[in-house]
């Protein structure tokens, strides 16, 4: 790799890293946020009480969501990458494997290639 790709795929790592931790960190505060409004409720303010425990729900939410949606996308790039060795086959290079004559199940119906069908 050249100095400018190997720079910038090292930035995509960190970024999602760092996406990753905060991720980490703000589902690991909500339970402390649960004791924080339930110690401003108690205070008398109800609705503040909910809206901090609501508002690191959400913020934990969505920290969630987009460090999945930067890992989906880190990992469709590591895939679709030449270097990386995954090959998709073709009907062609799949390997038929003959299965025996008699069988021991009386019921069996065996299907030649050409009655299968293709679900794509």
């Amino acid at each position: 790799m050249t100095g400018w790709h190997a720079e910038r795929a090292d930035r995509s790592a960190r970024a999602m890293i760092a996406v990753t931790l905060l991720a980490l960190v703000l589902v690991a505060a909500v339970p402390v946020a649960l004791l924080a409004a339930v110690i401003v409720m108690l205070l008398g303010h109800v609705v503040a009480g909910l809206a901090v425990f609501g508002g690191s729900v959400l913020a934990a939410a969505l920290a969630v969501a987009l460090a999945g949606m930067s890992g989906m996308r880190q990992l469709r790039k590591l895939v679709s990458r030449s270097g990386f060795p995954v090959v998709r086959l073709d009907d062609s290079q799949y390997t038929d494997v003959a299965e025996p004559d008699d069988s021991e199940y009386a019921s069996l119906v065996q299907l030649d290639r050409s009655e299968y069908t293709e679900v794509r």
